[in-house]
């Protein structure tokens, strides 16, 4: 079942898992507003009947059992609200969604008689840069102490918070010694800039992740930069559908919060496209 149809990455989930020979999507999904949207594929269709808020409870009590796994992109304001109900009617979800009270959403999960993978990013090689930054930071405390750090991201221009894979490396840097606040991500979101400045192609303007992280010593004899860019959602879509089939493989599991990490480790099966 998907939650956040019609938006873009919510339909590409659908289509996708549309697509697949050993899953269907669910014709009813959770939304804003109440309608209906056709996911079309070469090999079938189905149209989907959108749930409106505030009969989101009412209905996974009455349905929720056919349920296999939940995946949620919907809003940042949406996040724990979505997950609480999840928990609450036993549905294993992925939460693809950035955003709301991290430690909220895992506390929740815990409790609960479900488990769930959550992701800001599931890009399966852009995650495996984001666990090197993390390694480094294990292994070399300090490393950047005393260095300036800068982030530059961009994404579509509907995208109202800041990169959730961006906000999830600062505990990172900051134990290389080069901390820096959520609050100063530089957050580029105007076509103009990005169409110019970062020559992004006019056709993957609604539908991007660029991220450039700089490291930087006062007096300018050293400079590290790590920069990651994505055109596209494909990538994403992959790593969902190798969510999807992980987290089925975890049924009946209590309490676990999985991660893209947990899910790569599972085998090359889960990500790697065929």
């Amino acid at each position: 079942m998907i939650a956040g149809l019609p938006g873009n990455m919510a339909t590409l989930v659908a289509q996708d898992v549309e697509a697949q020979t050993d899953m269907l999507v669910y014709p009813y999904a959770l939304a804003e507003e109440s309608g209906e949207v056709r996911i079309d594929t070469d090999a079938r269709a189905v149209d989907v009947r959108l749930i409106p808020m505030g009969l989101h409870e009412e209905f996974l009590q009455e349905r929720g059992d056919h349920v296999d796994v939940i995946v949620d992109f919907t809003q940042p304001k949406s996040v724990n609200r979505n997950a609480e109900l999840y928990c609450k009617y036993g549905i294993p979800f992925v939460m693809g969604t950035t955003g709301g009270d991290r430690d909220k959403l895992a506390e929740a999960i815990r409790g609960s008689k479900i488990s769930a993978l959550v992701t800001t990013n599931a890009a399966a090689q852009v995650v495996a840069v984001q666990e090197m930054i993390r390694f480094a930071a294990e292994s070399f405390p300090g490393l950047f102490s005393g260095f300036e750090l800068t982030i530059v991201e961009s994404h579509q221009a509907s995208k109202p918070d800041p990169s959730g894979t961006a906000v999830s490396l600062l505990p990172a840097f900051e134990k290389l010694g080069a901390p820096l606040s959520k609050d100063h991500i530089t957050m580029v979101r105007s076509p103009v800039v990005q169409k110019q400045g970062l020559r992004i192609p006019e056709k993957h303007l609604g539908g991007h992740g660029y991220h450039t992280y700089t490291l930087r010593r006062p007096d300018g004899t050293v400079c590290v930069q790590v920069t990651h860019n994505i055109l596209g959602r494909a990538p994403y879509v992959d790593g969902i559908l190798g969510d999807i089939r992980f987290l089925y493989g975890k049924k009946g599991e209590r309490g676990q919060v999985y991660t893209q990490i947990d899910q790569m480790r599972g085998g090359r099966a889960f990500w790697q496209r065929t």
